[in-house]
């Protein structure tokens, strides 16, 4: 059965061009197109069959990318989200994630990793990037595997306040350490939770229900 897709872009050429793409994927089918949120929200309102996954773009007039997801995982939980952007700021990638985004993917994605994100989020819920760019030295000189990992306090408070819009220097402030201190937290987290980037750590985090969001 094929994995049916949505997208909500205000731009025409790339919301046509990636249908196309998308459409060429064996297991991938191209439902809707929206060119704002509210366009989306309309369709998927009228469809006798929900799309599997929403490829939602981050800024769009009308209804940006932050309020759609809210929208979509409120009334239309069993439609998994995805992010699409060519933003790659922290703060844009945690609020898309907390809207209840299961992925955040770059515009200039490969398309052999976008088709592996769809099926994967279609497959599993959830799609992180940092899992294609695995540091396996790294993760062989650790004894046991994640099911025996243990987060100190300080580690889950620091994981939860990295789940937030705070920079890290906000963060050391409000936790009362140094930046070197939160440095240390975060390369360990990164070590332990297998990752390599802050968006990597936080979808771990929020997949293992770590954090609270």
């Amino acid at each position: 059965m094929a994995i049916t897709v949505g997208i909500a872009d205000d731009q025409q050429l790339f919301l046509r061009s990636l249908s196309t793409l998308i459409d060429t994927f064996p297991l991938c089918k191209v439902v809707a197109e929206a060119l704002n949120g509210e366009q989306l929200l309309q369709k998927l309102a009228a469809m006798p069959s929900l799309p599997d996954i929403a490829l939602v773009d981050v800024n769009m007039p009308v209804m940006d990318g932050i309020t759609t997801v809210r929208r979509v995982s409120r009334d239309y939980p069993q439609v998994k989200t995805i992010a699409l952007s060519m933003k790659d700021d922290d703060y844009t990638i945690i609020n898309m994630l907390k809207a209840g985004c299961c992925s955040y993917l770059l515009k200039d994605i490969h398309p052999d990793e976008l088709e592996k994100a769809l099926t994967e989020v279609a497959a599993k819920g959830y799609y992180n990037a940092d899992a294609a760019n695995i540091n396996f030295r790294r993760f062989i000189s650790r004894p046991g595997n994640h099911l025996s990992l243990h987060f100190s306090e300080k580690e889950l408070t620091f994981l939860q306040l990295a789940c937030s819009d705070r920079t890290y220097k906000q963060i050391a402030s409000e936790m009362h350490l140094s930046e070197r201190t939160i440095d240390g937290y975060r390369e360990s987290l990164f070590e332990k939770l297998n990752v390599q980037s802050r968006v990597g750590m936080a979808l771990e985090a929020i997949r293992r229900n770590l954090v609270t969001i």
